[in-house]
C-alpha cells in the first residue's frame, strides 16, 4: 500500500495536466466497424503498455454503453498489472471520440429505459474519475474530432497529444444538454472566461490552440504519429519522464493563428464575465456596435442564439459552480444534472436538439421555453437540486482515490 501510495504521489507531480495552467496563458489505422461490444474498444499489446482503440468511426466513435464499460474494465485490469508501465488511448478513422451517442441515448428514453441511461452516465463518469487518478502514465492521441465527452475522457489524463488535425469542441447546449464528464472542472478552469465562451457557443479549437491554453500537453503533426507511437510501443517503463521525453522528440513549437480566438481574451473578459447569459448577449452586442470584432461578436451572438435557453443558462452556472469545486464535486454535480435533463421532467430539450441537429437535421429545434426570459429559476435550480430520497448519487471511490483541485 505504501508503494502504491509513493507511486501515486510520483506520477501526479510529473503530472503535465490541469493544475499547471489554472490560469496561464502561455494517419491512424482504418479498423472495421463491428456492433459486438468487443470490437467497439479494441486492444494492442505493446512491450511494456497497453493501448485502447475507441472503433466506431461511422460514429466519430461516439461513446456507447459497452464502450464506456469495456473502457472501466481495461483500464481497472491494466493498473492492476505489474507487467504493464502505461497505457494509450486513441480513435480510429477520423475522429479520436465525438461524445456520448446521444441518439442512441435518446431512442432508450423514447423506449422507457431511463434506468440504461443513468448507467451510462454513471458509468462515463466514474471512468473520467479514474482517468484522473489513475497510478499509471497515461497517453491520449486527440486526432480529429474530440468534443463533449470525448474531450472528457481524455483531458483529465496525464499526457495530451493535439495534432493539426484537432478539433476540440463542446458544443452540448447547441442540442439541448450540458457539457458533463468533467467538463465544468476543467473549462472553468481555463484562462480567465474562455471555458464560458467555449460553453456557451460550442466555438470549436484547434490543436495549437488547445496547446496555447494547456488543454493539451504536446503537439505532434498527423505525419508524424506512426513514429510516435512505434516509439511509445518499444518502451519498457512506468516512468512519467521518460514517456513526456519520447513525445516531446516527435514533438512540434505551434502558437495560434492572428485569427484565433485566443487574441480576444480582452473582449472575452469583458463579455462572458457577467453574471447572466442575457447580459452576455447584451455585452457582445453592444461589443459588435462599437469595436473591430463586430463580426466576431456577431457569429457568438448567432450561435448563442441557436443555443437551447435552458441549457445556456444550466450551463453558465455549472462553469460558475465548477470554478470552486475538485473534480469528484463536479462529477457529481453533473450526474444530477444529466438525470434532470433526459428525464424529460422540466424540459425535452435534449431530445428536441438531437431530433434537429442529428437526427432530422432540419436545425429547427422548438425550444422549451423558447427564450431566455421564460427560463425561470426554479427550472435552473431543479438541474442542481439533490436527487431525491429513492435516487442514489453518484458515488465515486473518494476514500480510496484521492481527488484533486
Amino acid at each position: 500500500m505504501m508503494q502504491r501510495f509513493q507511486r501515486l504521489i510520483k506520477l501526479k507531480q510529473a503530472r503535465n495536466g490541469l493544475l499547471s495552467y489554472q490560469r496561464n496563458f502561455s494517419a491512424l489505422p482504418s479498423y472495421a466497424q463491428c456492433d459486438d461490444p468487443q470490437d467497439q474498444v479494441l486492444v494492442e499489446g505493446r512491450a511494456k503498455s497497453r493501448a485502447a482503440i475507441l472503433n466506431r468511426p461511422a460514429s466519430l466513435n461516439a461513446l456507447t454503453i459497452p464502450m464506456v464499460a469495456r473502457l472501466k474494465r481495461l483500464y481497472e485490469s491494466w493498473e492492476e498489472n505489474p507487467d504493464i508501465g502505461f497505457v494509450l488511448m486513441k480513435g480510429s478513422g477520423k475522429a479520436f471520440c465525438s461524445g456520448s451517442d446521444v441518439v442512441s441515448l435518446c431512442e432508450l428514453l423514447n423506449e422507457g429505459k431511463m434506468e440504461e441511461c443513468k448507467t451510462y452516465f454513471q458509468t462515463l463518469y466514474k471512468f473520467v474519475y479514474l482517468q484522473a487518478t489513475y497510478l499509471k502514465p497515461h497517453v491520449a492521441i486527440l486526432d480529429g474530432f474530440t468534443m463533449g465527452a470525448g474531450a472528457g475522457i481524455a483531458v483529465p489524463g496525464m499526457f495530451r497529444v493535439a495534432t493539426n488535425k484537432t478539433v476540440f469542441a463542446h458544443p452540448e447546449a447547441q442540442i439541448g444538454f450540458h457539457p458533463d464528464a468533467g467538463a465544468s472542472f476543467y473549462l472553468s478552469r481555463l484562462p480567465g472566461y474562455l471555458g464560458e465562451y467555449l460553453a456557451l457557443t460550442g466555438d470549436k479549437l484547434n490543436g495549437a490552440e488547445m496547446i496555447a491554453c494547456g488543454l493539451a500537453s504536446h503537439f505532434v503533426l498527423h505525419e508524424r504519429l506512426d513514429l510516435v507511437e512505434e516509439r511509445l510501443g518499444k518502451l519498457i517503463t512506468d516512468e512519467a519522464t521518460v514517456i513526456e521525453t519520447s513525445l516531446a522528440q516527435y514533438g512540434d513549437l505551434v502558437y495560434p493563428d492572428k485569427t484565433s480566438v485566443l487574441l480576444k481574451f480582452e473582449t472575452i473578459d469583458k463579455c462572458f464575465s457577467h453574471d447572466t447569459v442575457e447580459e452576455i448577449v447584451d455585452a457582445l452586442e453592444s461589443e459588435a456596435a462599437d469595436n473591430s470584432y463586430n463580426e466576431w461578436c456577431k457569429n457568438a451572438i448567432g450561435k448563442i442564439k441557436e443555443a437551447s435557453p435552458l441549457s445556456l443558462k444550466v450551463t453558465l452556472q455549472s462553469i460558475r459552480e465548477g470554478r470552486f469545486q475538485s473534480l469528484d464535486q463536479c462529477l457529481a454535480r453533473e450526474y444530477r444534472m444529466s438525470l434532470a435533463g433526459m428525464s424529460k421532467q422540466v424540459s425535452n430539450d435534449v431530445c428536441e436538439g438531437v431530433r434537429a441537429r442529428l437526427v432530422d437535421k432540419d436545425f429547427a429545434p422548438k425550444w422549451d421555453p423558447p427564450s431566455l426570459e421564460e427560463v425561470s429559476k426554479d427550472m435552473v435550480d431543479s438541474y442542481f437540486s439533490p436527487l431525491g430520497e429513492f435516487e442514489p448519487e453518484l458515488e465515486l471511490p473518494t476514500a480510496l482515490r484521492e481527488p484533486y483541485i
